[in-house]
């Protein structure tokens, strides 16, 4: 067990809760690496390692290889986006007496799971001057938590005779911010009027006195809302690791420390983190976007005399790559959603992914099974463990990765992940030993000649 890979994992957990965070973590890894940002470079040369950022929320790492950039690159995608609540523009209300933060879910999430947690708030707030301001609040130990209320059973007759995806609504993940004693009934005039949003006022009153922010400057503010807490080892054999985000996380991280314990040889090698998977790639940080593209096209212009559009055209279709993402684990409680034969188990090693999308495979890149079979002589040359999966039975249900983006430029790419239990939930679970697994394998991929 590579106990250290473990413990750094958490940490990347615990400190990359939102896509900024997991790009800052990423790129000061990186740094301590030897990369720099491509903007100190006018050339690249075998060995340069170089880093190109989006909007902070997304990120690509390059190890410049020796030989054409024509000939391909090894590259690990993964995203780093997270299901979450997103606090509105327009967010704070007070409603008899308890102020509440409104949100709007963000991804696929059981609203229900929301619910009775401590939460905490991450994110960022842009000022009309300018400025911005980093917001962590639920974090440290001496910090307030947050939390959205539900019903007592005593009282939820009506709401448990409703279907799972209707007894929480959108609208009811709102955040309880604060509360205020309420007025007396024979309080005077002067009196009901002082007491009127008395806990927005103290709210906002706060947030001035803390982070200088006014109620208009929410706005334009980026804030998310998810699980406070660490990671922590799961069962009395520390077998497991439970967190936020593990999807794709998980991946996210071993791909980046397989990239930073590797030396590339003729391919250059590249660690892509990507946003907004979980609502479909889309964006200017999404791998539905030109965001890729643009990236290596800064690549080539800097290892080649002259740039050429035909140069990059072959440099993606003549790339592999691992579509980093996690996938659903077998779950001996609900056994009968798995096709057990074709389903990832905890601790099985590399969940490699043939297709995913759902029903016929809609929404997949169905990987070709020549680069399959070079991916299994890789890993059986180096012992990794590996598994053949799906997501579940056939007509189930579904999901899908950056895969099918990717493959777009016709690259070779494949699904490569841990399994996840309880996946999308606020707390996911992994295998300590598909950690370890994956990051090995994720070793070895990148160096495919």
């Amino acid at each position: 067990m590579n106990e250290k890979l473990i413990e750094d994992y958490k940490k990347f957990l615990d400190n990359g809760k939102t896509e900024r965070e997991c790009v800052q973590e990423i790129i000061k890894l990186a740094q301590a690496k030897g990369y720099k940002d491509i903007s100190e470079f006018d050339s690249l040369k075998k060995g340069d390692k170089v880093y190109i950022t989006k909007m902070n929320k997304a990120v690509a790492l390059f190890e410049i290889g020796s030989g054409s950039i024509e000939n391909g690159m090894n590259i690990l995608g993964a995203h780093i986006d997270s299901p979450r609540l997103d606090a509105k523009q327009n967010p704070l209300y007070e409603k008899d007496n308890i102020t509440y933060l409104n949100t709007h879910y963000y991804g696929g999430i059981k609203k229900y799971q929301w619910t009775t947690l401590p939460l905490a708030i991450h994110g960022l707030v842009c000022k009309k001057d300018g400025s911005l301001v980093n917001v962590v609040i639920g974090e440290d130990e001496a910090d307030p938590v947050f939390c959205i209320s539900d019903i007592l059973p005593h009282l939820a007759q009506e709401q448990v005779q409703k279907k799972a995806s209707e007894f929480i609504t959108g609208e009811d993940l709102d955040l309880i911010m604060g509360s205020s004693v309420p007025v007396k009934k024979d309080a005077s005039k002067d009196e009901k009027k002082d007491a009127k949003e008395k806990s927005k006022k103290l709210v906002l009153e706060l947030l001035k006195n803390k982070y200088g922010i006014e109620e208009s400057d929410f706005n334009s503010a980026e804030l998310e809302i998810v699980p406070a807490g660490k990671a922590r080892d799961l069962g009395l054999d520390r077998s497991m690791v439970l967190g936020y985000g593990q999807d794709d996380r998980s991946c996210a991280f071993t791909s980046l420390a397989a990239l930073l314990d590797s030396t590339a040889g003729e391919r250059t090698n590249c660690c892509l983190c990507v946003d907004k998977e979980e609502i479909g790639s889309v964006g200017a940080t999404g791998m539905a976007s030109n965001l890729f593209e643009n990236m290596v096209s800064e690549i080539v212009a800097r290892t080649e005399k002259s740039y050429s559009e035909l140069t990059l055209r072959r440099c993606l279709a003549n790339s592999n790559m691992l579509s980093s993402d996690v996938n659903a684990a077998y779950d001996p409680m609900n056994a009968g959603l798995y096709d057990k034969e074709n389903a990832s188990v905890l601790g099985g090693g590399i969940a490699f992914q043939k297709f995913t999308g759902s029903r016929g495979k809609s929404g997949a890149s169905d990987a070709n099974p020549e680069f399959i079979a070079k991916i299994r002589a890789a890993m059986d040359a180096v012992n990794v463990s590996y598994q053949m999966a799906e997501l579940g039975k056939v007509d189930q249900g579904g999901g899908g990765t950056i895969a099918y983006h990717a493959a777009k430029y016709g690259m070779n790419v494949l699904d490569a992940g841990v399994a996840v239990l309880s996946m999308h939930a606020p707390w996911e679970i992994t295998h300590k030993e598909d950690l370890c697994q994956i990051y090995e394998g994720y070793k070895a991929f990148l160096q495919l000649r």
